[in-house]
């Protein structure tokens, strides 16, 4: 509505003033959507660029792995750590507490189980995925084994979707039993899952060339934590993968597996976000554990 009295002249055009550039703070991704960035933003911590992911959706292949037998009581204690959790639908409705105001990784395929040929995957209703507000698509994509076409057919769709809807999708690469988690396997993996759309990566940290695998991929990396290690090893994979370019952590078994996975989560953090060494974020874990 116009000024009531009169015309008046605007007092303050900022003439002169150039208009602030905002730009986003995670590589290869300047250029997609408001809806994407905001949510983004939720997943990775603007201030120090990383996240730390807590992963928990292995019961939909898996059944009632070690540690998530009783996930009410051994994962809901962890999520105020993490800066993102990931997670099935199932899951997400039973045992986490909406009030929780975490972003969520929702796992958007689904299909075989351990007892036959993994990756075979179709994927869920994007409304689904909308009505329970996931920050993030995740999409198993299984490079150079039996599904490849078609877990690659299932990350395009999702993609697609997700720019359609604002929603980032995740493309975790699955490694299986006739495939090495070496540096070149991983960088073709992570590449072909960021050339065809998605918006971040999460794959395996090799312990040679590394930085190859983050170099070449144009999107942010987050590494998975895999097998369970001895928490000090752990927390020295979490540094490696920092160091060498990784932009966080998804861990699960290396969390709630350990002997104290409050203390766990917080080391996790102290080294993603604090740049805390494996030794110092060792003490903090050992001191956090002790507590009475």
């Amino acid at each position: 509505m116009a000024d009531k009295d009169s015309n008046k002249e605007a007092a303050d055009y900022g003439i002169g003033v150039p208009v602030t550039k905002h730009g986003f703070f995670l590589k290869g991704l300047d250029h997609v959507d408001w809806g994407m960035k905001d949510r983004l933003s939720r997943i990775f911590n603007p201030k120090s660029g990383y996240t730390v992911m807590l992963a928990f959706d292995h019961g939909y292949i898996m059944g009632p792995t070690s540690g998530l037998e009783r996930m009410d009581l051994t994962i809901t204690p962890l999520i105020d750590y993490a800066d993102c959790i990931m997670c099935s639908r199932g899951a997400l409705r039973s045992i986490v507490p909406p009030t929780s105001n975490k972003a969520v990784s929702l796992r958007y395929s689904a299909g075989t189980t351990v007892l036959t040929d993994l990756n075979d995957e179709c994927l869920l209703d994007i409304e689904d995925a909308i009505r329970v507000n996931a920050s993030a698509l995740a999409i198993m994509v299984a490079v150079g084994s039996k599904f490849e076409a078609k877990t690659i057919q299932n990350l395009v769709r999702t993609a697609d979707l997700g720019n359609k809807y604002g929603i980032p999708t995740l493309g975790v690469t699955a490694v299986g039993k006739e495939l090495v988690r070496d540096a070149r396997y991983l960088s073709l993996a992570c590449r072909v899952c960021a050339e065809n759309g998605a918006t971040f990566v999460k794959t395996y940290f090799s312990e040679t060339d590394f930085e190859r695998v983050t170099c070449s991929c144009p999107v942010p990396i987050v590494i998975a934590g895999g097998k369970k290690l001895p928490e000090l090893e752990a927390l020295e994979l979490a540094y490696q993968a920092i160091q060498q370019g990784a932009s966080g952590v998804d861990m699960g078994r290396n969390v709630f597996q350990a002997e104290h996975p409050v203390a766990m989560i917080q080391a996790i953090r102290a080294v993603v976000h604090d740049g805390r060494t494996p030794k110092d974020a060792f003490d903090l874990y050992t001191t956090i554990k002790n507590v009475k």
